[in-house]
């Protein structure tokens, strides 16, 4: 299936998405753009996918392009420098490699693995320079992303992002206990949890060498734009959580919104998949909302100073991707091959992970 499917080329196939995961909003009011890096960037990352060991030749062969990572990342950090969207789309290949290595060790068990594995990533971000030949290809992985990404802003923007990355990893511990012990989290616990899991604030930070400049606290910090950033990032995680819900069911998963509604407030399953698409809609409507309010909160920073006006463009561009951000994700649901599980031979194991060998030494 070619990418970006929705194009107006009358040669193109669209994309199709199952009626009760259709958004017509999306479809219809948040146009899909892709950066003209792309077709360079999908080669180059499946090239370092190989280089860093991250997957075996014959699953990068098969399945790295049809996964779809560096088309999410091309369809959101609109206007990065090629260098910046290229680090950013490794990282995130790295980041959804890290997930499945975090599944197989929950389905396995390996406890004694994941621990190791939590611990050297931590290390790895304080020092990644250290583990640049670390022999886990994912630790290794992650030092190279890391190096990479902090070259582009300040000191205080690598600590931001180091710091925010650190509660991802012990979010996916904290995941990792309550799948083994079969523990269903309150929506309330779950809504919290997910915001970590789901890195939302990583993605968020990433907005700004996509923008070329750092922005400052008090700018992060405000109330529209932390709402508008919220909002897109609780929209993919929950959106996601819409989509693989039926999969997750069968799984007897624990972590999923739609299973906490189920467990803890006594919906059935068609009354959790309401409330999920509920969610994800008021998400949407939300968003225009405050991106309004953000726009005109940027137009507020151009006090007439170079300064005001490069911070006032970076604010913009900022929110144009967090607009960018729901018709990535939208898509990459639908497109990529991580999601067709009635197509894969065992729905218990993805066919892109080598299933024997992840998490081994």
């Amino acid at each position: 299936m070619p990418a970006f499917p929705q194009s107006t080329s009358p040669t193109t196939t669209v994309a199709a998405v199952p009626p009760a995961l259709r958004l017509p909003v999306i479809e219809a009011a948040f146009p899909r753009r892709v950066h003209p890096y792309w077709p360079r960037l999908q080669g180059r990352t499946r090239a370092w996918l190989l280089e860093k060991r991250l997957m075996p030749a014959d699953k990068v062969a098969e399945h790295a392009d049809g996964l779809c990572y560096t088309d999410l990342m091309a369809g959101y950090y609109m206007g990065a420098p090629d260098e910046v969207l290229q680090a950013i789309a490794d990282y995130s290949a790295w980041f959804f490699v890290w997930d499945d290595r975090h599944d197989r060790d929950v389905v396995h068990g390996r406890r004694t693995a994941w621990r190791r594995l939590r611990t050297r990533l931590h290390a790895a971000l304080d020092s990644p320079r250290d583990h640049l030949h670390h022999r886990d290809p994912v630790v290794a992985g992650l030092a190279d992303s890391l190096l990479r990404l902090y070259s582009f802003l300040g000191r205080k923007w690598n600590t931001r992002f180091a710091r925010h990355f650190h509660e991802v990893i012990d979010a996916y511990d904290r995941e990792f206990h309550n799948r083994t012990r079969n523990v269903v989290p309150t929506v309330e616990e779950y809504l919290e949890l997910r915001r970590l899991t789901f890195a939302h604030w990583i993605w968020t930070d990433l907005l700004e060498p996509s923008a070329g400049r750092e922005l400052p606290t008090a700018v992060r910090k405000h109330r529209a734009y932390r709402r508008a950033a919220l909002l897109s990032q609780e929209f993919a995680a929950w959106y996601n959580d819409l989509c693989s819900l039926p999969k997750e069911l069968a799984g007897a998963e624990v972590h999923n919104l739609g299973i906490s509604l189920i467990h803890h407030q006594g919906l059935t399953p068609e009354e959790a998949v309401e409330n999920v698409r509920w969610r994800v809609e008021k998400c949407i409507t939300e968003f225009i909302d405050a991106e309004k309010d953000v726009v005109r909160f940027a137009d507020s920073l151009n006090d007439g100073t170079l300064r005001g006006r490069q911070l006032r463009a970076a604010v913009r561009a900022c929110v144009g991707n967090m607009r960018n951000w729901f018709s990535s994700v939208y898509w990459f649901h639908h497109e990529s091959g991580r999601y067709m599980v009635d197509d894969w031979d065992d729905r218990s194991t993805p066919p892109y992970v080598s299933n024997e060998t992840a998490g081994g030494k």
